[in-house]
């Protein structure tokens, strides 16, 4: 069957398949919802604006993803109307959001139709350009000292488009000028109703963001947004960068990386867009603050922390919100489900500028992902891969405890100079450093008496057995995937965990602290290094496949394995 000229690469039987046994929902919350009917008045109609800006910024960040995203998309609603075949297609596009995505366990990309392909560079870049040229055109354009347009070409919110043998920068502002105006209206409506003043004010900062190309716009945006800590609605605008494959590569160049040093010019991946919508839960909020009381004490703990700068610190004040929040909306970038679904984020990343001027932060979690799990599977995992002594330790709200330490770990370490120098492996050690820090610094918060010496346990076991057991060696950009594989075979190394020889596992919870805290210094020294080789070697020591993951890889998929995500949307 063609679709807009592309014939589907799947059977009817392949696509019958992925989307009635191989994809699970998760499903928001509606109107009938305790959380909505306890909002007051003007709270319910602002969300109907900021659901409707959510939708609009979907269709940006298609844009962004892949230039056939929206006109295949289209081409794909209209057939599914007298077609099952492409209703199907359909659901398996809107699960990934796109017409190509990896799906965390085929080894190549998941792609719809024949003929279009997952690019490395998203629509963030010509088609057509090849990192070699990237670069090649990078040099030739500072050659002829056209600096401030190399510093647009490698900004974080420009699409990159030829412009005769040169790249031109367009802003995302001006790319999407008309969807950014729409979006902004919406705020602006939702900021009207809503009944906290707060909250106004924020989304009358970030309309404006979305108006102006003007970087500081979305500084005072981000600003506004991390200071809302008791505010009854949640407005996420995620600008994050992992799926920019060809950006990084420059720190790969010695040569072009060293010219833009010495000019002061940063590339930074460009971002994807998402937006969520949701409404605070006061219960799951004040358990996060319970952590969050922690991590100035945590700072001072950090291995190496006197030869690098943190963004917390004992004598600073701590400029992070956390809030847990029931999902009405996941669109764009949230709803690119690929292999997973987020189940929380601490924004903004270490890459946006509103840090470096003073900016907080503000974690955010997500009740209605944790809550969609399939525990009949979990059974089956512990009893076919888990030695019968450590099933009392698995348990769904002690990865909950794990992630808000990962969430918090993002804020330590050492600062996004660091980070980006790592290059294409940026994103693989951050993740692995949240997840280091989030195991190493639990023992703190046991002595704090926020967490038990069973919930300890709870939590070393649960972290190994639901993220360390693969279903499959990691793809390129699957960054918590990988950090997985280097913690397991770490901690593997130094008799932490072992299978026996009914390919069991094992776990010694008196040896985690220690072996985490080493595991933490070696990490936070690769990003000292600033060196993409030593970041490289890291991950070629710590990133091998073993022939007892390949026994838990075949086992898991024997399961019958849902790496494709339905999300339910009300609104």
């Amino acid at each position: 069957m063609k679709i807009n000229g592309f014939t589907l690469k799947y059977s009817p039987e392949e696509l019958a398949h992925k989307v009635n046994e191989q994809m699970r929902p998760v499903v928001l919350i509606d109107q009938n919802h305790e959380a909505f009917q306890n909002l007051k008045d003007g709270d319910k109609k602002a969300l109907q604006y900021l659901v409707n800006a959510a939708k609009i910024m979907n269709d940006v960040a298609l844009e962004l993803d892949h230039p056939m995203n929206l006109v295949q998309k289209q081409a794909l609603e209209v057939a599914a109307a007298d077609s099952a075949y492409a209703a199907d297609a359909l659901k398996l596009f809107n699960s990934l959001n796109g017409v190509a995505g990896h799906n965390g366990i085929d080894p190549e990309p998941v792609e719809i139709f024949e003929g279009i392909h997952l690019l490395k560079g998203g629509n963030f870049y010509p088609q057509d350009l090849s990192e070699e040229e990237l670069h090649r055109i990078l040099h030739q354009m500072l050659d002829q000292n056209k600096v401030d347009e190399v510093r647009l070409i490698l900004s974080a919110r420009t699409i990159v488009r030829r412009e005769g043998d040169e790249l031109k920068a367009i802003d995302y502002t001006e790319y999407f000028a008309d969807e950014f105006s729409e979006i902004a209206n919406e705020l602006e409506c939702a900021a009207h109703y809503a009944t906290d003043d707060l909250f106004k004010d924020y989304l009358g900062w970030q309309a404006q963001a979305f108006l102006q190309n003007n970087p500081q716009m979305d500084i005072l945006a981000d600003k506004h947004w991390a200071k809302m800590q008791d505010t009854a609605l949640e407005f996420t605008v995620s600008r994050e960068n992992y799926d920019d494959q060809m950006t990084p590569t420059i720190f790969s160049n010695e040569l072009l990386k060293n010219r833009l040093e010495k000019l002061h010019i940063a590339p930074v991946p460009k971002d994807k867009i998402g937006i969520r919508v949701g409404i605070v839960n006061a219960a799951g909020t004040e358990l996060l603050l319970q952590f969050k009381d922690e991590m100035r004490q945590l700072a001072g703990l950090m291995p190496r922390a006197e030869q690098y700068h943190q963004s917390v610190g004992a004598d600073k004040d701590l400029k992070q919100t956390m809030v847990d929040v029931d999902i009405i909306a996941l669109t764009g970038d949230y709803a690119m489900c690929r292999g997973g679904i987020t189940l929380a984020q601490n924004l903004p990343n270490n890459d946006k500028p509103a840090l470096a001027h003073g900016g907080g932060r503000r974690n955010v979690y997500h009740r209605q992902v944790r809550l969609s799990r399939d525990e009949e599977k979990i059974h089956k995992i512990l009893q076919g891969l888990v030695a019968p002594q450590f099933h009392q330790y698995y348990d769904e709200e002690a990865d909950h405890l794990f992630t808000i330490g990962h969430e918090n770990g993002h804020t330590l370490g050492p600062d996004s100079s660091y980070q980006t120098a790592v290059g294409i492996y940026q994103h693989i050690i951050e993740e692995h450093k949240a997840d280091v820090i989030a195991a190493a610094m639990m023992p703190e918060y046991v002595k704090a008496g926020i967490i038990s010496e069973e919930q300890l346990k709870k939590i070393y076991a649960t972290w190994i057995i639901k993220r360390h057991l693969p279903l499959a060696y990691p793809k390129d950009g699957e960054a918590h995937r990988m950090a997985d594989l280097l913690e397991y075979n770490y901690l593997a190394k130094h008799n932490v965990v072992w299978f026996d020889d009914d390919k069991k596992l094992h776990m010694d919870f008196a040896l985690m602290p220690s072996v985490c805290r080493k595991m933490l210094g070696d990490i936070i020294d690769v990003q000292l290094a600033k060196s993409p080789a030593a970041a490289k070697a890291y991950i070629d020591q710590y990133g091998q496949w073993s022939d007892i993951l390949e026994y838990v890889s075949v086992f898991k998929k024997k399961l019958g394995v849902k790496p494709y995500i339905d999300i339910q949307m009300f609104f």
